[in-house]
């Protein structure tokens, strides 16, 4: 797959010139046939990459489940008839069906009104999503690449933003510059050129970004893109991201100077190629089409994109807070001495603490033509749970996490 793709790209370069480092990935990530993630309906969890919330148990949709029957409840108070859930890189559906086995057994209404759309490009991963939802399968009501026209519900994207094709540009002395993705004989290099398009100039600006000479970083325009994209599609409603990211003032300075462009394989961070092919160049530039390239996501442009396209933002919390918010702790778990218990204990652990995915990931709720509702999932007050907290979670008796590493 790689060497097929590798031609294929070589073959673009030597027929249109350098390539961005946001077209580069395209080809990598979404080639139809060749890409990372077009070409398998599962890239997470033991057997793929990486591991999300979703791979640690059906807690996180369970969780989600509350948040999400609580917009229902919401949006059914004016009279809103049904209730579409349209998730965005849904993959082979698993979300989704954690998602609606709370809700069957805990949030009838909410069950009984979703209309369920799952947004895949993945054909191998669309493929499996009946499947995969089992008895659930009666509320899909279309799978599809793109996301339907009108939207009267929530969008739900989870770690997607992340896995959008981003643009990688420099300062140098004499200005700014783009990384640019060329050929020195047969093999893939960086290549500096000036920028491709006014807008990665007009982005840094709009986000009050001065870097020194030497500064290296991503700007995700297709992010920016998507946020407005989907606004309009939303006609009532919500729309809930979860991703791992960083204010600009944080993801352009400091220890991110440098930019963070990284790859996944195998469970492992890829910082140096180990391409024979490829001695001493970046490691996203290995492997086109076998492993996940990914740059952390800037939170401050979509805020700001988001609002001024007209939604309101309802929170914006890292992700512990926000599932303590949705009562993670509320059932106690001292007395949970199973085998399943501890199963449970230990998925809450991965979820929640800190240095793991509570604290990487941030989630952010915007609404639309529903006021200023206080959500659940953004109502956390740590100072009067954190005793609690830590004594839930602290180390169980037996048992560990397997070590893997975030996605």
């Amino acid at each position: 797959m790689s060497t097929n793709l590798r031609a294929l790209i070589t073959q673009r370069i030597r027929s249109e010139g350098p390539l961005t480092v946001a077209a580069f990935m395209d080809m990598a990530l979404y080639h139809p046939s060749l890409g990372y993630y077009t070409r398998a309906p599962r890239k997470t969890g033991r057997e793929g990459d990486f591991f999300t919330s979703v791979d640690v148990g059906p807690q996180f949709g369970s969780l989600l489940a509350i948040q999400l029957a609580e917009m229902h409840r919401l949006l059914a108070a004016t009279g809103e008839p049904g209730f579409e859930l349209v998730e965005i890189g849904a993959g082979n559906g698993q979300l989704a069906r954690d998602i609606l086995d709370a809700a069957s057994s805990d949030h009838a209404e909410f069950y009984a009104s979703t209309r369920l759309t799952l947004v895949e490009t993945s054909p191998a991963a669309r493929d499996v999503q009946r499947t995969t939802l089992g008895q659930h399968a009666k509320h899909l009501v279309a799978q599809s690449p793109t996301p339907p026209q009108e939207i009267s519900g929530v969008i739900l994207a989870n770690e997607l933003l992340d896995a959008l094709p981003t643009h990688v540009v420099t300062m140098t002395s004499n200005g700014l510059a783009e990384i640019f993705v060329g050929l020195d004989d047969n093999q893939l290099v960086e290549r500096l050129a000036a920028p491709s398009t006014e807008r990665l100039a007009h982005y840094l600006d709009h986000v009050n970004v001065q870097p020194a000479v030497g500064w290296r970083g991503e700007v995700n325009l297709a992010a920016v893109d998507w946020i407005r994209d989907v606004t309009q599609r939303l006609t009532r409603g919500f729309l809930l991201l979860i991703d791992y990211g960083h204010s600009a003032d944080k993801l352009y300075a400091g220890h991110h100077a440098s930019g963070t462009l990284t790859t996944f394989r195998q469970h492992l961070i890829n910082t140096t190629t180990a391409d024979p092919q490829q001695p001493g160049g970046p490691a996203w530039l290995a492997h086109p089409g076998e492993q996940d390239i990914t740059a952390h996501v800037d939170l401050t442009s979509v805020k700001n994109t988001a609002l001024h396209a007209g939604l309101d933002l309802l929170g914006e919390v890292d992700q512990t807070r926000f599932l303590l918010g949705l009562g993670a702790l509320d059932t106690p778990l001292s007395g949970h001495d199973t085998r399943a218990g501890l199963r449970h204990r230990l998925a809450l652990k991965s979820l929640l603490v800190p240095g793991g995915l509570g604290t990487s990931h941030t989630v952010m709720l915007f609404g639309k033509g529903v006021g200023r509702p206080a959500l659940r999932g953004a109502s956390f007050d740590p100072t009067s749970a954190a005793e609690s907290a830590r004594a839930d979670l602290s180390p169980p008796a037996t048992g560990k996490l397997r070590p893997g590493q975030v996605h």
